[in-house]
């Protein structure tokens, strides 16, 4: 008969996270992931067998998360612009920018790099694109052009940011979009006074 389980997944997952955001997934060891969660490292393999596997199940989680996240904030935020870069802006607090900037790229290499979580990125990108895309225009085309143009800019932001540092990253973030939804209003309504 199998012993229970004294940790739920869940709570391991969310915490080997955190040791994977240090370690990167490179070097995520079950030693270094027993010693995070508590977890005996002979415990972890029986859980999830090979080192590689365990990393794929934490970052699965962590797109369960963004995908909450995102779902949360996209049925509160309001179907405006402003609405779409508060959207954004709360899936990047600007206390975790530092974080985001370095050691996320590590996770986002190991998501570009494993089919199955690519396509959940690339799943969540469609999901986040139309969000957004539904705040910046009526017309379902031209939205997710828009949706996907945003979503692109806040990534470019983001990572600007983490070079420059010249403001804060909320600060920083937020006038970029703010100054892209200026732009595209003016040619929207540079377009309807020469057409």
């Amino acid at each position: 008969m199998a012993r229970p389980k004294t940790i739920p997944d869940e709570q391991v997952l969310d915490t080997l996270l955190g040791a994977l955001m240090e370690s990167g997934p490179d070097g995520l060891t079950f030693t270094i992931a027993s010693n995070a969660c508590g977890l005996s490292p002979a415990t972890l393999v029986q859980r999830y067998g090979a080192r590689e596997a365990m990393v794929e199940v934490i970052l699965l989680r962590a797109w369960d998360r963004l995908d909450a996240e995102t779902e949360a904030a996209d049925a509160e935020e309001a179907l405006t612009p402003e609405g779409a870069i508060n959207l954004l802006l709360r899936l990047m607090p600007p206390e975790t920018a530092e974080r985001d900037a370095s050691n996320g790229l590590l996770l986002l290499r190991e998501d570009m790099r494993n089919p199955v979580l690519r396509r959940r990125g690339a799943a969540w990108g469609h999901r986040l694109a139309a969000a957004l895309g539904g705040r910046l225009s009526r017309d379902p085309a031209k939205g997710k052009r828009l949706g996907w143009q945003m979503a692109s800019l806040w990534q470019g932001a983001h990572t600007w940011w983490a070079f420059t540092r010249e403001e804060p990253p909320g600060q920083a973030i937020r006038r970029v979009l703010e100054e892209w939804v200026a732009d595209i209003r003016r040619m929207r309504n540079g377009d309807q006074t020469h057409g």
